[in-house]
């Protein structure tokens, strides 16, 4: 019951047949009675991809009715922005933002509709990919205490992974600097982790920040080392793999994704919407399944999405415009 569509026009065209086929949303009829449109800046196949999918998938099923993506990546999530504001706002067009858009999207084009909730209504809460800190075996350190030693005595010397600016691996590695007082040298990739975890494995260079299903494979071949992950508390499948927080007290970064609607969206939608999600979020099957590649579902309100978005905001922004100012 899940596909994907692409760009505005296939958008258009599927939204324009769904009106011609089916009568016009009734008062008070059931939502949902026709198909549903999330539209993310996500590229297809990427990891908010996936975790929107995996919820698309079970909303479906839950609904009786299609749960269809339209992908827009590209021109850092404002293309996807635009389309989502400027779709109807009767609750068959809903927007799955990632973290980037509430922080560099922001930051680079202040005047974007991307605010809660003067643009966007908030929903609910998709899933969350924490932050792991994989160093070179080459490196000699086995713990984040030992990293951050090691940079003090070297500081600008311990090369770090960058892929992407402004996204949450980078603000991670520049939230660990401030945090821990060291400096580290910055090596930039274009391709996203794939394309810097063989410099890593070699000791080209030094260490990568990146969520799990971005480094899997090197972990379990061993070509890197997992030192610390950034979740508030440790991770039931990584037991003996302590947080950052543990040597960086309060220390938490994570890659998120949520649910929104248009302002103006009905709020009994918004609600219904809302509890469906998290019925879907609370299924095993899927926090299992999540879980094996690093994925963690967290069940919000619209107000604590609201809240949530705002305390995130209060950590990231003032490292992002430190970025963009530059």
């Amino acid at each position: 019951m899940w596909r994907y569509q692409f760009g505005t026009a296939a958008l258009g065209l599927f939204i324009a047949m769904s009106l011609a086929a089916l009568p016009a949303h009734a008062q008070g009829a059931p939502y949902p009675e026709r198909p549903v449109v999330v539209i993310s800046d996500a590229a297809p196949g990427a990891g908010p991809d996936t975790v929107i999918r995996a919820i698309g998938e079970r909303l479906a099923k839950l609904w009786g009715q299609q749960v269809v993506a339209v992908n827009h990546p590209g021109a850092n999530g404002s293309i996807a922005a635009h389309a989502a504001a400027e779709a109807a706002n009767d609750g068959y067009t809903l927007y799955a933002p990632a973290l980037s858009a509430f922080m560099a999207l922001s930051t680079i084009a202040p005047n974007l509709p991307v605010k809660l909730p003067r643009d966007f209504l908030p929903i609910g809460f998709a899933a969350e990919q924490p932050m792991f800190v994989a160093v070179s075996p080459t490196l000699g350190v086995s713990s984040l205490p030992q990293l951050i030693a090691l940079a003090k005595k070297e500081p600008g010397k311990i090369s770090i992974a960058s892929t992407g600016i402004g996204h949450i691996s980078h603000l991670t590695g520049m939230l660990l600097q401030e945090r821990a007082g060291i400096k580290l040298l910055s090596v930039p990739y274009t391709h996203g982790p794939a394309s810097a975890i063989g410099d890593v494995a070699t000791g080209r260079v030094s260490l990568i920040i990146e969520n799990y299903a971005g480094i899997i494979g090197a972990v379990k071949a061993g070509q890197v080392k997992l030192v610390a992950v950034a979740s508030m508390d440790r991770l039931p499948e990584f037991p003996d793999l302590p947080t950052m927080a543990e040597t960086i007290p309060g220390f938490t970064a994570t890659g998120w994704s949520m649910f929104a609607a248009p302002v103006g969206t009905p709020a009994p939608i918004i609600t219904k919407v809302s509890a469906d999600l998290i019925k879907v979020e609370n299924e095993p099957d899927l926090r299992k399944k999540f879980a094996a590649v690093g994925v963690y579902t967290r069940a919000m309100t619209p107000d604590q999405v609201l809240a949530f978005v705002a305390e995130q905001q209060k950590t990231f922004l003032p490292l992002v415009r430190k970025i963009f100012a530059k």
